[in-house]
């Protein structure tokens, strides 16, 4: 026998391997797309990333591109549409317009401060028929991993002790929460974390609004700026990592069971590290800043803007369409059954 007929039957076994129900299928890989190092942020989709090769084995990998490796991250959900790459994380803050209706998760002081009751919440309403249904529909994806992120602070170059101390300062901040700032005459200004070190150089932002204490460290805000607020404690932004629906319903059934399992693993994950990054940022803050104790009574005033915030956010979706009503209930019931 020759070795051209040997390397021809050799090839022709190797392609009935390959061959759907073979058994010896070709490597999956998912490229994920995020901005900004590796940080508390993303230990989420490090676990999720973690657990999910651990239960393919060889046969998959999430391959983790950090730093907006693959694409401009206003454009993460855009590029999962087009098949650029299969997964991404994504901030509704960022581009409101994409996920209207998840918008309820930014809305000033409707979420829980404490993480634990927060993800929950955040998992119930990802969860939910009609969010499930704006994602598949606009832009073909789903819920894989949490994006959960600790209340937000500010910190800056202007002092800000009570409300009246925000009046003409330009705040960092995300639209629906900016609502509540901007009855006290702030200025609410949009840039995205990765700008956030320039913008405050520049004077381009007085004050930073960002998930306290990790993302002002990771971000290194702390070397331009002057002061910080504890005690604000505002929602923020509403962040998660999503896969293209049809990579995730390609995943083998044993793996899309114990998806929920890994989603909760990461979550504990997720509050380790920032626990661990407030032990590391805390006492560097302090040294470096003068960080002001934010009075409750100054945030009750700021809380007491919010009945009427979401009332419009209702009405808006509402007149859109959309089911606005259910799910500002919906979510409302959700913090009720959770909220320590």
């Amino acid at each position: 026998m020759s070795i051209r007929t040997i390397l021809s039957i050799f090839a022709f076994f190797l392609m009935l391997t390959l061959l759907p129900g073979a058994g010896w299928a070709a490597k999956t890989v998912w490229n994920f797309n995020v901005w900004g190092p590796k940080r508390a942020f993303t230990k989420g989709i490090e676990v999720t990333k973690e657990m999910m090769e651990a239960t393919m084995g060889d046969q998959f990998e999430l391959r983790i591109n950090y730093g907006d490796a693959l694409g401009p991250r206003r454009q993460n959900l855009d590029s999962i549409l087009i098949r650029a790459f299969e997964a991404a994380t994504t901030c509704v803050g960022y581009h409101p317009n994409k996920l209207p209706l998840l918008s309820v998760m930014e809305l000033p002081f409707l979420l829980p401060g404490d993480l634990i009751a927060r993800a929950r919440v955040e998992i119930a309403v990802l969860n939910h028929p009609d969010i499930k249904k704006e994602m598949a529909s606009r832009w073909n994806v789903r819920f894989l991993a949490p994006g959960l992120l600790p209340p937000y602070e500010f910190m800056g170059n202007k002092r800000i002790a009570n409300t009246a101390d925000m009046k003409g300062v330009k705040m960092r901040i995300s639209g629906l929460n900016a609502l509540a700032l901007k009855e006290f005459g702030a200025v609410p200004t949009m840039v995205t974390a990765p700008e956030g070190y320039q913008a405050l150089d520049r004077g381009t932002i007085d004050s930073f609004g960002f998930p306290w204490t990790y993302a002002f460290g990771s971000y290194k805000l702390y070397e331009v700026s002057k002061y910080a607020t504890v005690g604000m404690a505002m929602s923020g932004f509403m962040c998660l990592n999503v896969v293209s629906i049809d990579s995730y319903n390609a995943l083998p059934d044993n793996m899309k069971r114990k998806m929920k399992d890994i989603q909760w693993a990461a979550v504990l994950q997720m509050k380790k590290a920032y626990e661990v990054a407030d032990k590391k940022w805390l006492p560097i803050f302090k040294k470096r800043l003068e960080v002001i104790k934010f009075p409750a009574s100054e945030r009750a005033k700021l809380v007491a803007t919010a009945g009427k915030i979401w009332a419009q956010w209702e009405r808006e979706q509402n007149k859109k369409g959309r089911p606005g009503t259910q799910i500002l209930s919906f979510v409302k019931a959700q913090v009720a059954k959770y909220a320590p």
